[in-house]
């Protein structure tokens, strides 16, 4: 007779309880709720409505997305982390919460030990874009031509204080030799809208969320920072071929559940994400939005995020970003 190793034994054990979990529960019985910590407008709300609109389709019961916006997303992750963990409540963030606890060192929850990881549902490019009736600048050279002759004259609004909007400007300060004036907003989508109107100069945002007004000319792309072009902008020119080639940045957004959430929960959660990403529909809108459809949950989706606290924490560190 094989005997099966102690760890095994303990997730088939898992596995069985989850089963019946599921099928008296029938999960979803009833809404589910999912707290997107940012106003809506911004790149989270971009991906976050259509994906939760389909799910809600797919699976006949309706995911409500409940926009909990303030202190850069740790407000809305805060009240997350606190939630009822009974498969109902979920919350969506982004590499904003890997970079928080590098600024906020007073935060009362933890990314990665009070939620459960569920999984990536995008990772896009950032994208300088500038007010083209405020700023001249076409390209990245020119544009780095103007900051360097006019010190301080230019100001970039982002999602918020320790955000990955405000970073990836420090960032671009610190590896260009630049000063350009950093103006937090309570999310980006107030911050893309006064971009819009001419109030703020220029931004670093998510191609998520600045692609529509892209092809609308309200603003202008000056560069993606990746390797690669977005397959939706095929004239905007990388950074890298720029000359700037260490200047890589992507927005990423992800689905939590607060710790003790059921696993059968977060397994059905999951199930319900991949029919709902696996179709044309999502794939065609995500390739729109200028990134592809992730494949990455559970453990392997804490690692990524465990990865990324590290790597934003050397960012700050090295830039000396701090809180305005």
């Amino acid at each position: 007779m094989t005997t099966l190793p102690r760890r095994q034994l303990l997730i088939a054990g898992a596995a069985s309880l989850a089963a019946p979990w599921v099928r008296a529960q029938g999960w979803p019985t009833k809404p589910v709720t999912i707290v997107v910590p940012f106003p809506p407008g911004g790149g989270t709300d971009a991906f976050a409505r259509p994906l939760f609109a389909l799910m809600s389709k797919n699976a006949g019961r309706q995911f409500v997305i409940d926009n909990k916006g303030g202190a850069g997303g740790t407000l809305g992750a805060s009240l997350s982390a606190k939630a009822a963990p009974d498969g109902y409540n979920f919350f969506m963030g982004a590499v904003h919460h890997a970079i928080a606890p590098s600024m906020y060192p007073k935060l009362d929850y933890n990314i990665e030990t009070d939620f459960v990881p569920v999984g990536l549902i995008s990772s896009v490019p950032q994208v300088i874009v500038v007010n083209p009736g405020k700023v001249a600048a076409t390209d990245l050279k020119s544009l780095l031509a103007y900051l360097r002759a006019n010190p301080g004259k230019l100001n970039y609004g982002s999602a918020g204080n320790g955000t990955s909007h405000h970073l990836a400007g420090e960032l671009f300060k610190l590896q260009t030799r630049t000063f350009i004036t950093h103006i937090p907003y309570r999310g980006a989508g107030p911050a893309l809208q006064d971009l819009i109107a001419g109030q703020v100069d220029m931004m670093f945002d998510g191609l998520g969320s600045s692609a529509a007004h892209i092809k609308g000319g309200r603003i202008r792309a000056i560069a993606v920072a990746a390797d690669k072009r977005a397959v939706a902008f095929p004239d905007v020119a990388t950074a890298p071929e720029a000359g700037e080639k260490d200047y890589k940045v992507a927005t990423w957004y992800g689905l939590w559940a607060p710790k003790g959430t059921p696993a059968a929960a977060v397994e059905a959660m999951q199930a319900e994400m991949r029919k709902a990403m696996g179709s044309d529909e999502l794939k065609t809108m995500w390739t729109g939005l200028g990134t592809e459809t992730p494949n990455t949950y559970g453990a392997a989706f804490g690692t990524f995020v465990s990865n990324e606290v590290k790597r934003w924490a050397a960012v700050v560190k090295s830039s000396g970003a701090k809180l305005d």
